[in-house]
């Protein structure tokens, strides 16, 4: 229960953020130029991406709605498997920011399933523009990534540490144990010496 309580927490602060920063670009970046900031190590741009992530796919928007649907109810399925902090935060910014881009394509113009995600953030040297949820969903990737590297499941658990508490757990039913062939070795008996 906990991993879910943290899993949403994550998802709902990320959903949150995102949410409040897209309407203040919409606020106050509509129709002015690009902001930059930082000497140029940030720019605020506004744009609408119809596509997937980094402007993929943009003829297909009621489709990849329709997967990131699938996405979040598979997210929500496998959570109760969770016994990972490190899953559990991964699966929580994913599904945060999931979220986050479904409710553009949900419920903003032209119209459901075919709403226009709203990017505002941009890097030097990056193609694209991005907003939070796509940051959260690529901080997922690479977190998800690395735990995958390193073996380690949604139940907390690597192959390693399994193999362990199965071998050094007493309580582990192992395969039946083989009753021990009864003894074939003689006595030797006095006698036998001196003859």
């Amino acid at each position: 229960i906990w991993a879910l309580t943290v899993m949403f927490c994550v998802a709902v602060i990320v959903l949150t953020a995102d949410a409040i920063s897209k309407q203040q670009v919409l606020a106050r970046l509509s129709g002015h130029p690009p902001v930059r900031l930082l000497h140029g190590l940030l720019t605020l741009d506004l744009t609408f991406n119809a596509g997937a992530a980094f402007g993929v796919g943009t003829s297909y928007t009621a489709i990849i709605a329709l997967i990131v649907c699938g996405v979040i109810a598979y997210i929500i399925r496998i959570a109760r498997r969770l016994r990972s902090l490190a899953w559990t935060i991964a699966l929580g910014l994913l599904l945060g920011g999931a979220m986050g881009n479904l409710g553009d394509r949900l419920f903003r113009g032209p119209g459901p399933f075919r709403g226009q995600v709203v990017d505002w953030l941009n890097l030097p040297h990056f193609p694209w523009t991005f907003n939070l949820a796509d940051a959260s969903i690529s901080c997922a990737a690479v977190l998800i990534a690395v735990l995958a590297l390193r073996g380690v499941r949604i139940d907390g658990t690597s192959p390693s540490h399994a193999a362990d508490r199965i071998d050094g757990n007493p309580s582990t039913p192992s395969s039946p144990s083989t009753p021990a062939a009864p003894s074939t070795t003689r006595l030797v008996d006095s006698d036998d010496c001196t003859s």
